[in-house]
């Protein structure tokens, strides 16, 4: 009897970029930054925070010595588990490395009518068209708004995305706020369409996005943020938009480097506060083009780049933010499949735990839920390369090629009926006939994206119907607080 022992198994295909030696030269770099050169924190408490720790302060000026670093990386958790609200597991999100899951991105100040297909201005009414496309896209794991709302009380834009995305998916939403005022805003209204702050901590439902500033600043309302939600022990994101040649060096290593150190400091503010609260980093990497001065989203270097980070973000036990679906065209053409097929692919192979920016146009200017119902069919496909395919006796087919012989067919063979269905099938993409495609009216890819698009959002109902009335209540109220709040504030000024 032969028995084999001690392979290995790989589940799926990896993108590699790096060497294990050059991943610890970044990591080593970041360690050499944050220990000699350090971070600005405009936050007193972080900095007194800091300071107990073992860092020396220096005005605003925070230098971390490696003991610290490697104290807060050793109590970050190895998996964390975020839950649909309404008590289904069918979208539970599993953070873990080399788990992927694919959404929309935050805040660009512009979005293309779904009616005209025209450029204007994001309103809230397309924080519910995107919560409810999104719920009914089968590949994206998790939502955000591809916009910030233009059309509420300046300042209350945050909130109000929330209130509305909540309430139209299931699919679990990464949220965002200017203040720690519209966090906690944010967080009771989880907790509500949780059930209860107890019911929350055991079951999660939304991730918070913060962000420091390139080079090497956390900003007050940042770090504040973060430090709310590692008190609440909300899964959150902390990570920068690092713009090669721009705010970090122009060498794709020293980017690097700058771009880890700017997340550790969140990192190590959470694990100082609530050792073991989830904490993911990582953030948007890509260039200046510097005949534009654009940051450009869909140049390969963000693909190259973010793959390169998440290996050295796993080095370091964490998950990966990252990002994929996105393009610098200004509407969904050739261009914007061209460059969101590529950066889909890279994020998939590369194992990044949260690719954002799937919509995005205009190098993050413009949301376009077009751009992402054409991104869910590629990330289906890239989900085929993902999971490669299995080798054993029976996927061998050794006896059935046997029995079928040579010049024989296989489409009546039983192994052909059980083994053709785990084939993908497109919703989008054309494999008919010309006679066929003549026939159902020549339909380009753009118009078959359009008219899943507006299928979705005529037909899709999602949730809202099914929201308690005690959360949907209690959502209403903190947004009439919200309002008071920031009516005060204005009040004062005056």
């Amino acid at each position: 009897m032969s028995v084999r022992t001690n392979y290995t198994v790989y589940e799926s295909p990896r993108l590699q970029i790096l060497s294990e030696d050059q991943k610890q030269k970044i990591f080593n770099g970041m360690m050499r930054t944050l220990q000699y050169t350090g971070a600005h924190v405009h936050h007193e408490g972080a900095r007194d925070l800091f300071k107990k720790a073992g860092c020396h302060v220096d005005g605003i000026k925070v230098f971390f010595p490696p003991e610290v670093i490697l104290k807060a990386l050793s109590t970050v958790p190895p998996v964390t588990e975020v839950f649909p609200w309404d008590g289904t597991t069918e979208k539970k999100i599993v953070i873990e490395k080399n788990r992927s899951y694919f959404g929309p991105g935050p805040t660009p100040p512009n979005f293309i009518d779904t009616d005209t297909m025209e450029r204007r201005k994001y309103l809230r009414k397309d924080a519910t068209t995107v919560a409810r496309v999104c719920d009914a896209l089968p590949n994206i794991g998790f939502v955000q708004s591809l916009g910030s709302i233009s059309d509420v009380t300046n300042g209350l834009a945050d909130v109000y995305e929330f209130a509305d995305m909540i309430r139209n998916t299931t699919t679990p939403v990464m949220s965002w706020s200017f203040t720690r005022e519209g966090c906690r805003d944010i967080h009771r209204m989880a907790v509500a369409m949780a059930g209860g702050d107890e019911e929350f901590r055991q079951r999660p439902n939304y991730i918070f996005y913060g962000e420091p500033i390139s080079p090497l600043v956390s900003d007050f309302h940042a770090i504040d943020k973060c430090m709310y939600c590692a008190e609440e022990r909300i899964p959150q994101v902390y990570s920068p938009c690092a713009i090669g040649g721009g705010t970090v060096p122009a060498s794709h290593a020293g980017q690097l480097v700058v771009a880890l150190s700017e997340s550790m400091v969140g990192v190590i503010a959470a694990q100082l506060i609530n050792p073991g609260t989830c904490i993911i980093i990582g953030g948007v990497q890509s260039i200046l083009d510097m005949r534009y001065s654009v940051y450009s989203y869909g140049a390969p270097e963000l693909s190259l780049l973010s793959a390169a980070l998440t290996e050295v973000v796993q080095y370091c036990g964490l998950p990966m933010y990252s990002q994929s679906g996105c393009t610098d065209t200004k509407k969904m053409d050739m261009q914007s499949a061209m460059e969101a097929s590529l950066s889909i692919n890279a994020a998939m192979m590369s194992g990044a735990n949260f690719v954002h920016d799937n919509g995005y146009t205009e190098s993050g200017l413009t949301g376009d839920i077009f751009q992402t119902v054409m991104d869910d069919e590629l990330i289906s496909m890239a989900r085929v390369i993902e999971r490669s395919f299995d080798v054993n006796r029976e996927t061998l087919s050794v006896d059935v090629i046997d029995s079928v012989g040579p010049g024989g067919h296989y489409l009546y063979e039983e192994h052909t009926m059980k083994w053709f269905r785990a084939y993908w099938m497109p919703t989008l993409m054309d494999r008919n006939s010309y006679e066929g495609w003549v026939e159902e009216g020549k339909k380009t890819m753009k118009d078959r994206i359009i008219e899943k698009t507006r299928g979705l959002i005529k037909n899709h109902e999602g949730p809202r119907g099914k929201v308690p009335a005690k959360a949907d209540s209690e959502i209403e109220k903190i947004l009439r607080e919200a309002e008071e709040r920031i009516s005060k504030s204005d009040n004062k000024k005056e």
